[in-house]
């Protein structure tokens, strides 16, 4: 690979990420977002997260995997810390040594 096409590559990734991010911006500033729309996207984030960690705790090698899967129990005690205390990081490292002290077991 030459090194001007490495730059052709670099740049047309960088205008592939960057067009989607800059335009709804630039289309948004000089309108009004309508109030239904704005609620609408308060739940996009969590529903993102659910879909991401729900997929990583509940399927393993492509099947559903309920029976003995410590996910699900690192996964419950992360939801009652989180609840507690509202700390994102003390809910991700008692994610972490959840699975990895069950992971021992």
């Amino acid at each position: 690979m030459s090194k001007s096409y490495l730059i052709l590559l670099v740049a047309c990734l960088f205008l592939a990420a960057y067009i989607p991010r800059v335009v709804p911006m630039l289309y948004f500033t000089q309108r009004k977002v309508p109030a239904w729309f704005s609620d609408w996207m308060k739940y996009v984030p969590v529903a993102l997260f659910s879909a991401l960690a729900f997929k990583d705790v509940f399927i393993t090698h492509e099947h559903l995997d309920f029976a003995w899967n410590i996910k699900i129990l690192a996964m419950v005690l992360v939801a009652g810390v989180a609840y507690k205390t509202r700390s994102m990081a003390l809910s991700v490292v008692t994610g972490l040594a959840a699975v990895f002290l069950l992971s021992m077991i």
